[in-house]
């Protein structure tokens, strides 16, 4: 039997902790093992519990959730997958997140299943963002302002940098690669390409390694900048 995915709320919010909590302990898939009320609690409990995702609030006393999920990133010891939960549907703090090394964003206003589909798609290494949202990261990072066609000069000098390939992506991972950038989650790929998502995640674990990327959001900037996808 498969154990359930651990999971870690950071909000300084009393009430949504516990409607949050109330949702995901419904679940017999998902538990919830911590709760945290500032970023610097969330760093700590993250290293006491070892949950596998984390819902992290933005704005938090102490420490903001930007900053909480940049340690909890850089620590070795943490392998939790961090998803942005807020009440502000605001690009600065999508773009702030994923510079951060956050895996997904969601906001406060979606409804229970989103919850839940988030969690699990960050458990299963997914990531969670929705095509729209791919979208303005690509724009932002990768692509050009749809007014005038060129990079915002802001996005490229803050965008990962385009590398030379040690090793060149097979035909399968330029596939898999393509349908990541078109926002796809494992289980589509393997719906799409005929394979199995165990195959999916060994393909996508290898075009992180080639390109260096530390997510898949990022793989994805990096591609397009690449004229790989």
């Amino acid at each position: 039997m498969t154990a359930p995915i651990r999971v870690l709320l950071v909000d300084d919010h009393a009430l949504l902790r516990a409607g949050f909590r109330t949702i995901l302990d419904t679940q017999p898939d998902i538990t919830v093992v911590g709760e945290a009320s500032t970023g610097a609690e969330a760093v700590a409990q993250a290293a006491a519990l070892r949950p596998d995702v984390i819902t992290m609030d933005v704005q938090m006393p102490d420490m903001d959730g930007i900053e909480a999920t940049r340690r909890l990133v850089a620590d070795p010891a943490v392998s939790a997958a961090i998803a942005i939960v807020t009440t502000f549907d605001r690009d600065d703090y999508l773009y702030q997140a994923l510079e951060a090394g956050a895996s997904g964003f969601l906001l406060k206003n979606a409804g229970a299943e989103d919850l839940i589909s988030a969690v699990r798609a960050l458990a299963a290494g997914d990531g969670m963002l929705a095509p729209e949202v791919t979208r303005r990261v690509l724009t932002r990072f990768a692509g050009t302002t749809p007014e005038t066609g060129a990079a915002p000069a802001r996005a490229v000098a803050e965008a990962p940098t385009a590398r030379v390939l040690a090793e060149p992506l097979t035909e399968r991972e330029s596939e898999v690669l393509t349908l990541l950038a078109d926002a796809r989650s494992n289980a589509e790929i393997a719906r799409a390409l005929f394979i199995g998502e165990a195959t999916v995640k060994t393909h996508v674990s290898r075009i992180l390694q080639k390109l260096g990327a530390r997510d898949r959001v990022q793989a994805v900037v990096l591609a397009h900048r690449m004229g790989l996808a």
